[in-house]
């Protein structure tokens, strides 16, 4: 096809095209619907739901707008304008009337964190305690794996995508999966997004947007090209979403559009499968995050002991991590454990040209191995499924866990300096004594002792959950060219180029793919028909 941008015949028409059947897409494609636009949905693979199906379904909430516009503000760093921020931090306002509001269409339980004295974010900055969740409790006749077999994550995320699903259903809404939004048709001189080329099961086909276009088709966590040329560190494994490769990134940098945050990417640290046709790392388990000189759980995933009461300090992280000289070199239970614990894998050293913490290796003893799962594994792909063994016996057997009878043995199986790596383990059960980590500030009450043989290990690779970064938007969702114009129809949602610019907000993209499914579809909707 000679020129597929260009403008020309058509061979379907919408008001609306979403580009994208996560969180985002839904909810721009619902909204638009709902507006009384005539609306296509398009999903890249076959099965719905993205990244977001993997999630905790928890979606943050606001009290207060202004203390949590506050606290947004911090976290961002200066690198996200003042109104974008401002207009998440309204959104979080409605989210709970929100989400009751769609949960009607199957009678879904909601409940929030409020009714637990839960209201906190993950930092002690100004407005840290206007934030809550909610969250869908259960649904009748409902069970995530009979409806989403495929969607292998938290059980919050099946859930959320069930009410969001089935308001999709009772909508007039064109599905279309397997389909691939391949480039964008603008007009000449202005640029004016006119519809785009999209690839099916049927072949290549033009379609018209008379109102616009709204890209939610997520980040590039699938694209190791573009990681190695935003990312100083490497490899960054991937946890999910391989099928996301900045498909909209591209489509929207074609009519000059400007990027942010293309650094910021989400995620903690993994394994690698023991399988080699498994296309995904396997992120540590998820301990619950805490405030940063307070001790305060945040309630992602509270401990309670038989009264109720949130315990964290009972949480026990049951390993240590030592780089490839066989040191610690950071406080591995950080407060966002899966938001910025990747951070401290990208020192680079120029005297020996590489990376030395990554890999880096994961050292546990007994008591740690029979303490929970130690891996978490993430995906949403048809046919494809990993569960880790609860006794983390089966990783042992697979080979992901070497196992030894001293952690000089482990640590020359691991290719590290066995003296080194004794030492260093030797100053952590010295300091787990005393409940004090002098060297990296680890909670005193999540310290293990790694002492009773035997020992487990194995390398550990930095993980991205999902990136931040995309084409810049303004407040009204428009997505900004490099001349900070807004492209006309052309519109973003969700993680495409996320208000993330700094430090995340635990169940910050669910709630921001809500907002700005809304504020899209909003504003695509009021243009006159083109």
């Amino acid at each position: 096809m000679s020129n597929p941008g260009g403008a020309g015949s058509f061979d379907e028409e919408f008001d609306v095209i979403v580009v994208g059947y996560g969180f985002a897409g839904s909810v721009a494609a619902i909204e638009a619907s709902r507006a009384g636009a005539k609306v296509v949905l398009l999903e890249k693979t076959a099965v719905p739901g993205g990244i977001s199906i993997c999630s905790y379904g928890a979606v943050r909430c606001a009290s207060d707008v202004d203390m949590a516009y506050q606290y947004l503000t911090t976290t961002n760093g200066g690198r996200t304008p003042a109104d974008v921020v401002r207009a998440l931090a309204e959104g979080m306002g409605e989210q709970e009337d929100y989400v009751r509001d769609l949960a009607r269409v199957n009678n879904a339980e909601i409940a929030t964190t409020k009714e637990e004295g839960k209201t906190t974010a993950n930092y002690p900055f100004p407005g840290v305690n206007a934030f809550y969740q909610t969250t869908v409790r259960s649904i009748p006749n409902f069970s995530a794996k009979a409806f989403y077999p495929w969607a292998n994550g938290a059980p919050g995320g099946p859930m959320l995508f069930k009410i969001m699903d089935d308001n999709i259903a009772h909508q007039r809404i064109d599905v279309r999966l397997e389909t691939r939004a391949l480039r964008l048709i603008a007009s000449e001189g202005d640029r004016e997004v006119l519809g785009l080329v999209a690839e099916g099961p049927h072949g290549r086909s033009r379609l018209r947007a008379r109102r616009g276009v709204i890209l939610a088709s997520g980040g590039f966590e699938g694209n190791r090209w573009m990681q190695e040329q935003f990312w100083e560190a490497k490899p960054v494994l991937p946890a999910a979403a391989r099928h996301n490769t900045g498909d909209g990134i591209a489509m929207a940098q074609d009519l000059g559009a400007q990027l942010w945050h293309m650094w910021h990417l989400h995620g903690a640290y993994g394994f690698k499968s023991a399988d080699p046709d498994y296309p995904y790392a396997i992120r540590v388990k998820r301990l619950p995050d805490w405030v940063p000189g307070t001790g305060k759980d945040t309630g992602f995933v509270p401990r309670r002991d038989e009264t109720g009461k949130i315990e964290l300090d009972s949480v026990k992280m049951a390993w240590v991590l030592l780089d490839r000289h066989g040191q610690r070199f950071m406080n591995e239970y950080q407060p966002y454990l899966q938001d910025t614990a990747h951070r401290s894998f990208h020192h680079y050293d120029p005297a020996i040209q590489d990376f030395p913490r990554i890999p880096a290796m994961l050292i546990c003893d007994e008591n740690g191995r029979k303490l929970y799962p130690l891996g978490r594994p993430t995906s949403n792909d048809k046919g494809l499924r990993y569960d880790w063994s609860q006794d983390n016996m089966a990783e042992v057997k697979s080979g992901i866990l070497k196992r030894a009878g001293s952690v000089g043995e482990l640590a020359q199986m691991l290719g590290i300096d066995p003296a080194a790596a004794e030492r260093a383990i030797a100053r952590w059960n010295e300091q787990c004594a005393t409940a004090h980590d002098a060297d990296f500030g680890r909670p005193g009450g999540s310290m293990l002792a790694v002492k009773v043989p035997p020992f487990y290990g194995a390398p550990v690779w930095p993980v991205v959950s999902n990136t931040q970064g995309g084409p810049v938007h303004d407040a009204g969702q428009r997505i900004i060219d490099v001349f900070e114009k807004p492209i006309p129809r052309l519109f973003s949602a969700g993680e495409l180029g996320s208000s993330y610019g700094h430090l995340y907000l635990s169940g910050g993209n669910i709630s921001e793919c809500l907002v700005t499914g809304r504020i899209s579809a909003r504003n695509a909707c009021a243009l006159p028909a083109g």
